[in-house]
């Protein structure tokens, strides 16, 4: 399914790794200013690196989803530290025999691929869910890299139980959708921010919605256009603003690179991954506030008699898992290795 997880690659929420005199100051609270980002924030903390606006933004997710994605002033933030301890988590109840069977593929560091350590944040995720689940069971990942036959054939038919990680589909607004009527999906394995891409010399200010309207804006495909026309924003509809589709992210900065769009909007990690591969670090920046969020789920088919019963496991799962301190140190672990391979 490379129309889908192609695509994604942070959620560092930057492209920038410069450094600076700051001084750095985590495992503190911090009261947020008028005219604090996340990534001034960051810069602040973490010795003027703006990438790790991340590692702030998942530790205060309910707070800083809450307003619009933004930090306000007032707003109190819990500063985390980045984990020194890189070994991922033991996986005892994978077992290549189980009953239950789990679907996924790779080629998409670093949230699925068998040679990411852990094999991948959202692997890892989905493992240590299991295991928190009231009353957990053995269960086997099968790696299917053609991500195409993931939701027809493959889980469909039953062969396999659940499948990770998915968007999901805007099934309020099109209930029609295919996936919407065919599969259940989980509560938020995790979110991703989507930010948006600009060339150096032709930025623009992003302080609010209306300041996009009149933009040509691309995004790969596989991503949803809910982030446009979702939320009562309606641009799409209006004609606000235009949509250009590109196949994979990368099709997207070349758009970008020859000044036939305004902007590229992708989730974080992508972003941050294909403009270090693709050598845009001195010609592209990335607007500071972020566009809009978008969840990865685990998918269940609605024709699987137990459906609702893998439903309801991997929900208590990821609800236990997110109440204690592992999902942090999990997607900071990950984080960390992803902004030490983009510096290598």
């Amino acid at each position: 399914m490379k129309s889908m997880l192609g695509l994604f690659a942070t959620t560092a929420a930057a492209t920038v790794f410069a450094a600076a005199a700051y001084a750095a100051e985590c495992n503190t609270t911090y009261t947020v200013k008028a005219g604090d980002t996340l990534a001034s924030v960051a810069a602040a903390h973490y010795e003027g690196d703006k990438s790790k606006s991340s590692l702030i933004y998942y530790n205060n997710q309910k707070i800083i989803s809450g307003s619009d994605l933004q930090v306000v002033e007032g707003m109190v933030l819990e500063i985390p530290c980045s984990l020194e301890d890189l070994i991922p988590d033991s996986t005892p109840l994978q077992d290549a025999s189980a009953e239950m069977k789990l679907l996924t593929g790779g080629n998409n560091a670093p949230f699925t691929d068998q040679n990411w350590p852990g094999q991948g944040i959202i692997t890892e995720l989905v493992n240590a869910a299991m295991e928190e689940t009231p009353a957990p069971v053995s269960f086997s990942i099968t790696w299917e890299d053609n991500w195409s036959k993931h939701l027809f054939p493959l889980l469909d038919s039953q062969k396999y139980d659940m499948g990770f990680p998915w968007f999901r589909p805007d099934c309020e607004n099109d209930p029609g959708n295919e996936i919407c009527q065919n599969f259940h999906f989980s509560d938020p394995v995790m979110n991703l921010l989507i930010m948006l891409y600009v060339r150096n010399g032709n930025a623009f200010a992003y302080d609010n919605d209306e300041d996009i309207w009149g933009k040509t804006v691309c995004y790969s495909e596989g991503y949803f256009n809910r982030q446009l026309d979702g939320d009562g924003r309606k641009w799409l509809e209006k004609g606000l603003v235009t949509l250009v589709k590109a196949e994979a992210t990368e099709d997207c900065f070349k758009l970008l690179a020859l000044g036939d769009v305004d902007a590229v909007a992708t989730n974080a990690v992508a972003g941050a991954k294909t403009v270090k591969e693709m050598g845009f670090d001195g010609s592209v920046s990335t607007l500071s506030r972020p566009f809009a969020e978008q969840s990865l789920h685990v998918v269940i088919s609605k024709k699987n008699w137990r459906g609702t019963t893998h439903l309801f496991r991997i929900n208590s799962g990821l609800a236990a898992l997110k109440a204690s301190g592992r999902y942090n140190q999990i997607i900071f672990r990950h984080l960390t290795l992803f902004e030490n391979s983009l510096k290598r």
